[in-house]
This record gives C-alpha cells, sequence and structure tokens, in this order.
C-alpha cells in the first residue's frame, strides 16, 4: 500500500500498549519479548522465538543476538530478516568488538529501511538484481583494513569504527562538519543509488543537471580540488553543505539525505502529536501540526513546516546545552533542489512493501 494511503501506527507493546522504540527488543515496561513486523509496521508478542500474524508463522531474525528485532517469515529462503539479507558484508564471527558496532550501525539501518518504505520507495536488493541495493559493513579497526565510506553500484560502505563516538567525532571536526552521524551516513549513501533508480529517462536527467550540474565531470579531479583548496566562496547560498560543492553526485546525495531528515523527522513529530501555535513560530501567522505525510503536498507546505518546527526543536536542544538539532540553512537554490527530491519521491514506481513482498516466496 503506498504510503500516501497508510495511516502510520505508533510503535506500541503488544503487551502493555507503553510506546517503544523501534530497536526495541523487549519491552521496557513490561519486560515483554518483541518483534518487529516489517509489512503492518507493528510490534508483536513473540514466544519460544515465534509469533503468528494473520494465521502465518514468522520467526525471530537469526542475528537477534545481535540485537536485530525484525521477524522472518517461515517460508523466507533464509533465517534472516529483509534488513539482515540487505547486508552482503560484515565482521568476521571472531571479532566481537567489531560486530558489537555492527549492531548500531544495523540499528541505523533498518531505521532507514523503515523510512524508505514509509516513503513508497523501490527497493531491489543486491543478491536479486545487478545494482540493486546492499550493504558492506566492515571496520576499520579490524586487522588494519582500509575501508572508504561509499557507494558503488548499488553497494554502501560503511565503516563501523564511525561508530565509536570520539573517532567520528574527530572526523566530524577535521572535516568542518556540523553533523555526522552513522544514520546520516546511510541517508547520504542511500541518495546515490537512488539517483540512478529514480531519473527514469534522459529528460529527467537533463532536468536534474540544470540543477545540480553535469555528475559525468570528472570525480577523481573534484576530489583533489575539495580536499587541497575547500569550497567555493560564498558557498553557503547555494549548497547545503561544503560536501555538496564537492561533485554534481554529492550535491545530490546530500540534498536527499536531507530530505529523508526533514521528512523523517516531521513524521516523527506528527506521531507524538507536535502543535505549535502561531504565537510560537515567529514564522507565519498560523499554527503548525507537522503531517505524517507529505505525498500530496507541495514542497513548499513542507518546508514551511520545517522552518518552524526545526526553529523549535533547536530551541529544545539549546536548553539542554547542545547545538542545534538542525544546524543549516535552506536558502532559495537548496530549496529548489530539494523540491526536485520531492517530485521524484513521490513518483517512485513501486512501493517498497511491494518489493519485499515480491522477494518472499508464495504463500501456500
Amino acid at each position: 500500500m503506498p504510503y500516501g494511503e497508510r495511516v502510520i501506527p505508533q510503535p506500541r507493546c503488544p503487551h502493555c500498549r507503553h510506546f517503544v522504540y523501534l530497536d526495541a527488543v523487549r519491552c521496557p515496561h513490561c519486560d515483554g519479548e518483541l518483534g518487529y513486523h516489517l509489512l503492518s509496521r507493528q510490534f508483536y508478542g513473540v514466544r519460544h522465538g515465534q509469533t503468528v500474524i494473520d494465521g502465518q508463522t514468522w520467526y525471530v531474525c537469526s542475528n537477534r543476538e545481535w540485537d536485530c528485532n525484525w521477524l522472518v517469515w517461515e517460508d523466507s529462503p533464509a533465517g534472516r530478516c529483509f534488513s539482515c539479507r540487505l547486508t552482503r558484508r560484515r565482521p568476521d564471527l571472531d571479532d566481537t568488538i567489531a560486530l558489537d558496532k555492527l549492531a548500531k550501525t544495523e540499528e541505523a539501518k533498518r531505521r532507514l529501511l523503515v523510512q524508505l518504505g514509509d516513503l513508497g520507495l523501490p527497493i531491489v536488493p543486491w543478491d536479486v538484481q545487478e545494482g540493486g541495493l546492499g550493504f558492506d559493513l566492515i571496520s576499520s579497526l579490524s586487522n588494519g583494513q582500509r575501508v572508504i565510506t561509499g557507494h558503488a553500484n548499488g553497494i554502501i560502505t560503511l565503516d563501523l569504527a564511525e561508530s565509536l563516538d570520539d573517532h567520528r567525532e574527530a572526523l566530524r571536526v577535521r572535516l568542518r562538519e556540523p553533523y555526522r552521524t552513522m544514520l546520516g551516513h546511510l541517508r547520504h549513501e542511500v541518495g546515490h543509488y537512488y539517483q540512478n533508480v529514480l531519473l527514469p529517462d534522459e529528460s529527467a536527467w537533463a532536468r536534474c543537471r540544470e540543477l545540480f550540474g553535469d555528475e559525468r565531470a570528472s570525480y577523481q579531479d573534484a576530489i583533489k580540488r575539495h580536499y587541497s583548496v575547500g569550497a567555493p566562496e560564498g558557498w553557503q547560498s547555494s549548497f547545503i553543505s561544503e560536501y555538496a560543492t564537492m561533485h554534481p553526485w554529492e550535491d545530490f546525495a546530500e540534498s536527499f539525505a536531507h530530505y529523508l531528515h526533514i521528512t523523517g523527522t516531521l513524521q516523527t513529530a506528527a506521531a507524538i502529536g507536535i502543535h505549535l501555535d502561531a504565537a510560537a513560530t515567529n514564522v507565519r501567522d498560523i499554527d503548525v501540526d507537522p503531517l505524517e505525510s507529505y505525498r500530496d503536498e507541495s514542497i513548499q507546505r513542507l518546508l514551511s513546516d520545517w522552518e518552524s518546527m526545526s526553529r523549535a526543536f533547536n530551541r529544545i536542544n539549546r536548553a539542554m546545552g547542545f547545538g542545534d538539532l538542525y544546524p543549516f540553512q535552506l536558502p532559495a537554490p537548496v530549496r529548489t533542489k530539494l523540491g526536485f527530491v520531492h517530485d521524484i519521491v513521490t513518483h517512485a514506481p513501486l512501493t517498497v512493501d511491494e518489493q519485499i513482498t515480491r522477494a518472499l516466496p508464495e504463500r501456500p
């Protein structure tokens, strides 16, 4: 079912109905064992490693010992859930330190996949089709191997060492970035994947090049230029970040990542019932009620709501002594780029739920 036709259920414990986070394996209130069913976006109670949903038996994922809480249909070709099956490479089983970091990264990946499903974006797994989506989640701290975060032909590579706060923060400061998280990496890299998936013809690519530049320009030359001389003067008037100035590919991926940041946070705000009255916004003389879906709304409505909500979130963060939750500005050219992303996302050809159903065996 497309996102725009679905009321997204609240993540609640089926035993006591308390709110639980998406990564919950057990309810923190009643200690009931939980399993997350992606197709219905609901938690189900688990006993002896299984549960029954609409007459079908579902089992816990075989990676549950690494905190995966997703369920696997009984006739699935593997004991791993849809998210874990998308992981192509992972640390060796004897590398327990790296595997511990893998658990946190897999949690961020599951959150990404839920959002992609909510937006109705298509996913073709790497083991189903050449160029399909897959993840190599490996650590540069294992055996001294060199790991470069990036995307190539559908495969997203992440360095698990970045799940270490001190390592990631040191990189953030050195690269002069206001924001750096594992979920942020995933949202950026999946933008590279969807640039190839969601632009179906030359006219779409032509429009993309008008906004972001010609992606056929030398990437290696762009890397050398960026890390030797940095972003061009006055970049803030046209780009969402310094990194976006490096190459048209990165400008698109950064814009796509921010679209996911914005829509994901607004959806969460709507789900928990946040409301801003006009007196509190200082932006416009109307109340702000974020929506769970902006599929049928204009980019202007989405960004207007975000302007008000992000200011409120920044105030909350500052009240706790943190930096701004969203430390970015959205000048007119960036808004136009986000509008392009909004257009191609809302016209995606196939929902992830349909793709997941296709990937499973036929029901008996």
